[in-house]
């Protein structure tokens, strides 16, 4: 760790001698266990995992200080650890810019105290309007990514993971990671020489602003600059760990078209990591290599989407696909631009393309809506649906209800599609619940490239279905984004490595960093760096968990709370040990020839109960152990050779005693419905339904864990005592294809026709 952190110090080497005084003492006499850095690191480690406050911090710090030995080395005041911590977290610049976001004062204007052009002065103005000389009007924060991206590769763990494309071989067909996509191999078919190198790192930009007061206020607004590394797995790379702060642009005000100006510094450094950077050390490969790197990306809330792209998010072109073409209409009495005539998508001879019903409108009693008395009178203008036209009376406006009304009660914005089944009319509940399927299959882990055309499709007839039922001012530009969606996926690969939400979660943790409210950003910077330094050290030290990369309840090596072994030997009575080896022998391939024999003996044996089949499976139950026992012992006595090691274990059985556990990961509540009259398979929506009040199964209380997943029931509102079935998404990305991270081939919702329901 030491030699790690000794670059920081090649012009200060006596702050580096200071450093490893304070890592070799021992937190007190005698204390083998901890030195005073380790004991730090851990303390603050934890701080940071569970977002602990610094006042907090701070009185755990005395109090602990106070339960030590005297002449211990811990410090008991906040001050004292960050200035500890401070010697391993890597530089960062503070640069001083214009208030009106003209220049940074650097390069040529390094010595100018006010740009010439716009006349403001560097330094910050009082209320009195007087320079007060030595605190800047607006600063930038600049987090080098260089030495960041140095750190990276001298540590083991990381370096390795680096470098793990190397080694993984993609399947045909499938996008599974951005390496997989066309945009990704068509870097490394431009430049080979850079294809070469596999350490070479391919990133994303990643650019929002936030409110560092965490209210909803918009006069205050700093903006944060963030680098991801897509080299990593798929299970690392948007974890919090490796996405990169690299600039933090100070408020109040956002840097709007201006955002190049700060934009500036990072592209410089960047253009060197294309150009190449020599002396980096790969601790894997215990090599030096010249490292470069490409930024293949910018990711961006589509309200921050127009400042570093250059196009306008605004107006007729607000599409940055479409461009002129976008087909956006200016309403009059909704001073709105609505995207509609999805039409255009479809193929030339499609149905929609020749007939298409009139638009309808949407009433919802109370609340926020888009239809409202001036989209109603859009649809007047435009000559469209005129039943659904605005009643004007003396005290107040009626507007008719349209064919999707929802009341108070159902105005929920979860378990949208279970929601509906019994609020709106058959076709338009279709309509919405086919684009929420569409939304959950583009975002699987794993994107089959031959079903795009079919979601594709599917979702524009989807688009023009909305049109006939929704009023023209819910076509805003959001809306009508979906429809290029699945050309995204097509070109980048799955959509969780490009979405905000890592990004926002990470921006939600930079605003708890915010202490004193007259000065956020330092705030920011200095929590920030503490917690560069922690993740450094965590690499070296042990028993320390990163901060960035949340533990998995499937890992077995995770030190979770309640989830601890408990390893106390108790009796388990001889029925259940029984049932749980009858489960095991029935789900094991090399028995399922004896289980088919057995039942061939009962029915011979009892030729009555034949055709009885509860009769038989119940006497298979109760009997075949045995007579599994006494089959194997026989091939095993046979001149034949006798049988497989692994059948002659099944045959012995379980052991009388086994290790109890205080808690186990499980995937909740068991419950065993009928399959013939409780379950309901994939109805007309899509969906599995089972009655609870319908249980089968009772005299089989085993199963395996492999052969259970985790669900919620929820009540359906269309028949009572029925519940929807919803599985939930598998959180793992290490390479498991269960049914959840696929696309599926069909739904049953597929075969409905919605152009042949009547609108009424």
């Amino acid at each position: 760790m030491c030699e790690a952190a000794y670059d920081n110090y090649t012009e200060n080497p006596e702050a580096f001698m200071e450093l490893l005084e304070e890592a070799e003492k021992p937190l007190y006499n005698g204390c083998k266990r901890y030195t005073k850095l380790s004991a730090i690191v851990k303390l603050y480690n934890t701080k940071e995992k569970h977002g602990m406050s610094d006042a907090l911090f701070s009185d755990l710090l005395m109090d602990f200080g106070d339960m030590l030995p005297d002449n211990h080395n811990m410090p008991t005041k906040m001050y004292d650890i960050k200035h500890t911590l401070s010697c391993l977290a890597l530089s960062h610049e503070k640069i001083h810019a214009c208030s009106n976001d003209c220049i940074l004062y650097r390069k040529q204007y390094k010595d100018c105290v006010n740009f010439p052009k716009c006349g403001l002065s560097l330094w910050k103005l009082t209320k009195k309007n007087v320079e007060n000389k030595g605190v800047p009007a607006k600063v930038l924060w600049y987090f080098p990514p260089i030495p960041r991206f140095k750190r990276m590769f001298k540590s083991l763990h990381t370096s390795k993971n680096l470098t793990w494309l190397a080694e993984t071989t993609g399947v045909p067909g499938q996008l599974r990671h951005p390496a997989d996509s066309p945009s990704w191999k068509l870097v490394d078919h431009m430049w080979p020489d850079f294809e070469s190198e596999p350490r070479n790192l391919r990133l994303a930009l990643a650019a929002d602003g936030i409110n560092p007061y965490s209210n909803l206020s918009s006069r205050y607004s700093c903006w944060p600059i963030m680098l991801v590394t897509y080299n990593l797995p798929p299970n690392m790379c948007m974890k919090r760990k490796f996405i990169m702060l690299t600039m933090l642009i100070s408020g109040p005000k956002q840097p709007g078209n201006d955002i190049d100006v700060y934009l500036d510094v990072l592209v410089e450094d960047l253009q060197r990591l294309w150009d190449g950077v020599d002396g980096v050390y790969d601790a894997y490969r215990r090599q030096f290599f010249t490292l470069k790197a490409v930024l293949l990306w910018t990711i961006n809330d589509f309200s921050a989407y127009g400042n570093p792209s250059g196009c306008t998010t605004h107006g007729y072109y607000a599409c940055p696909v479409c461009k002129e073409d976008t087909c956006a209409k200016h309403l009059e009495n909704g001073k709105k631009m609505s995207f509609v005539g999805h039409r255009r998508f479809l193929p030339r001879f499609h149905p929609y393309r020749r007939q298409m019903k009139e638009f309808d409108g949407m009433e919802e009693h109370g609340g926020k809506t888009k239809d409202n008395v001036a989209a109603r009178l859009d649809m007047v203008q435009m000559g469209v649906r005129p039943e659904l036209a605005p009643k004007f009376g003396e005290k107040r406006t009626y507007l008719p209800p349209a064919a999707c009304p929802f009341t108070k009660k159902e105005k929920l914005q979860h378990f949208l599609p279970i929601l509906i089944r019994d609020a709106l009319p058959k076709h338009v509940r279709y309509a919405i619940i086919i684009l929420c399927f569409f939304f959950k299959d583009i975002c699987c882990k794993v994107i089959d490239v031959a079903k795009l055309d079919k979601l594709q499709s599917d979702l524009v007839v989807t688009l023009c279905l909305l049109e006939q039922y929704f009023p023209l001012s819910f076509f805003d530009v959001m809306i009508h984004l979906t429809v290029h969606l699945v050309r995204e996926v097509r070109l980048c690969g799955p959509v969780y490595f490009r979405w905000m939400y890592p990004f926002e979660r990470s921006m939600k943790v930079l605003k708890s960093y915010v202490g004193s409210r007259k000065h956020p950003e330092g705030c920011i910077v200095q929590r920030y760096s503490a917690e560069e330094a922690i993740e450094f050290c965590s690499e070296y030290l042990n028993d320390l968990d990163p901060i960035g990369i949340p533990q998995s309840n499937r890992d077995p090596k995770s030190n979770i709370a309640g989830f601890l072994a408990c390893k106390t030997p108790i009796i388990v009575p001889q029925v259940d040990l029984q049932q749980a080896h009858l489960t095991v022998l029935e789900n094991t391939k090399e028995v399922s020839p004896y289980i088919i024999e057995h039942k061939y003996f009962l029915k011979s044996m009892f030729p009555k109960k034949e055709k009885d089949e509860r009769w038989i499976q119940d006497a298979h139950n109760k009997k075949f152990i045995d007579w599994f026992r006494a089959k194997v012992d026989a091939e095993i006595d046979s001149c034949n050779g006798g049988t497989t090691s692994t059948l002659t274990w099944l045959a012995h059985g379980s052991r009388g005693q086994v290790i109890k556990y205080s808690s186990y990961v499980i995937n909740g509540n068991l419950s065993w419905v009928a399959n013939d009259k409780g379950v309901i398979n994939n109805d007309e929506c899509g969906f599995t339904l089972v009655n609870m009040n319908k249980i089968g199964h009772k005299n089989d209380s085993f199963v395996l864990a492999s052969q259970v997943n985790q669900v919620f029931y929820i009540d359906d509102p269309l028949q009572k005592g029925w519940s929807i079935v919803l599985p939930v998404p598998n959180r793992c990305y290490e390479g498991d294809d269960d049914g959840w991270t696929i696309i599926p081939d069909s739904r049953p919702i597929d075969d409905v026709d919605t152009h042949c329901i009547p609108a009424h």
